[in-house]
């Protein structure tokens, strides 16, 4: 049996069509975006030894400043239990340091070090080409726009999902 993402990665061979009823779909053509847009950042961030979780405590430390492994996978979306696996990798580069917190000593905090900052930094540029080949087909302002309504989207869900409505 194919799998969602292998079914959306499938190639268009010419006599293969897809029913204009799915192609119409705004859900099915999120997903298989989003498994292209997948497949190609965890490709294109490999090639140069990272993961999109590096990227995602770096970008995290780098703005909002040092914080508790519980902090930092509340903000990234990460797994507390897949956590420390992820600081283990970056710690072991040089790219963060754990500290113990003066105001609870059973916690560490994280913080980015220079060589993380200069690690994001190569980073985002990887990334910016990266997103340079996923959104090739568009102009500059119809990317800005994609970008947008897509943010639109996900803080809408985001919100309805932490503060449903009333029965």
């Amino acid at each position: 049996m194919t799998s969602r993402a292998e079914a959306a990665d499938m190639p268009y061979d010419g006599r293969t069509k897809t029913p204009e009823r799915l192609r119409g779909r705004a859900s099915r053509l999120l997903a298989g975006v989003a498994a292209r847009a997948d497949r190609l950042m965890t490709e294109g961030l490999a090639q140069v030894d990272a993961r999109k979780w590096h990227y995602a405590v770096l970008a995290s430390l780098e703005e909002f400043g040092p914080g508790s492994q519980a902090t930092l996978s509340r903000r990234t979306g990460i797994y507390r239990s897949d956590m420390v696996g992820v600081l283990n990798e970056l710690a072991e580069r040089g790219l963060v340091e754990r500290m113990p917190d003066p105001d609870d000593r059973r916690r560490n905090v994280i913080t980015i070090t220079a060589q993380g900052r200069g690690s994001l930094g190569r980073l985002d540029k990887v990334l910016d080409d990266l997103h340079e080949e996923l959104l090739a087909p568009l102009t500059p302002a119809e990317r800005d726009q994609f970008v947008h309504l897509l943010g639109r989207l996900l803080d809408h869900h985001t919100q309805r999902a932490a503060h449903p409505p009333a029965s």
